[in-house]
This record gives structure tokens, sequence and C-alpha cells, in this order.
């Protein structure tokens, strides 16, 4: 397996840092390279901060970005929660071509 590593994205709300955290070290045990989010904004509570309407777009675009490097995505859907960026960013990989896997059953 050595040398050929699956490249993961994570998607899901930054609110679930932890959950986040936990799919990283499981998908990374797993021989894979995981791209995550760059920052917690919701979690850290940084949305009502430092994160302008112009960089939520920003980082939106950027997330598309990491989906575009990526074979696949892990939707963090804890409890079921799927927001708009995350809706957004699975309806990106569908029409890219990425494999989706969820964090819970849909």
């Amino acid at each position: 397996m050595v040398g050929n590593y699956k490249v993961i994205t994570l998607c899901g709300s930054t609110k679930f840092k932890d959950e986040f955290m936990e799919a990283q070290k499981k998908l990374t045990l797993k021989g894979n390279i995981v791209i995550s989010v760059g920052l917690f904004g919701h979690a850290d509570g940084e949305f009502n901060t430092i994160i302008t309407e112009d960089i939520k777009i920003m980082l939106d675009d950027m997330h598309k970005r990491k989906i575009d490097m990526c074979d696949e995505i892990f939707v963090i859907n804890k409890d079921g929660y799927i927001g708009s960026s995350t809706k957004s960013e699975i309806k990106y990989a569908e029409i890219t071509g990425k494999k989706i896997n969820y964090l819970e059953n849909k």
C-alpha cells in the first residue's frame, strides 16, 4: 500500500470539530491522505468575529478546490446535519464525479 494513497477531503459543518479530528485520524491511519478545513469558525466562535462575508466566500471556494484535488469526500453529518455549504460541496463532488461517503448513514 505504500505510495498508493487515496486522497479524501472532509466536508461538514465546522461546529463538529471533534468529529473532524476523529475522522481525520481514522482515515489517515487507514492509509489515506486527508484534506480538512483550515479553521473551525463555528466551533471556535470565529464566525461572528474574524469571518466576514468575503472570507466566507473565499473559504467556500477554497474547499471546492480541495475537492478538485481529492478522490472522494467524507461528509461529517453528525446527527444527520448537513448545512447549506456542505450541501453545496456534496453537489459539487457529485458534478465532478467524486465518490461520497458519510460519517452517519443517510
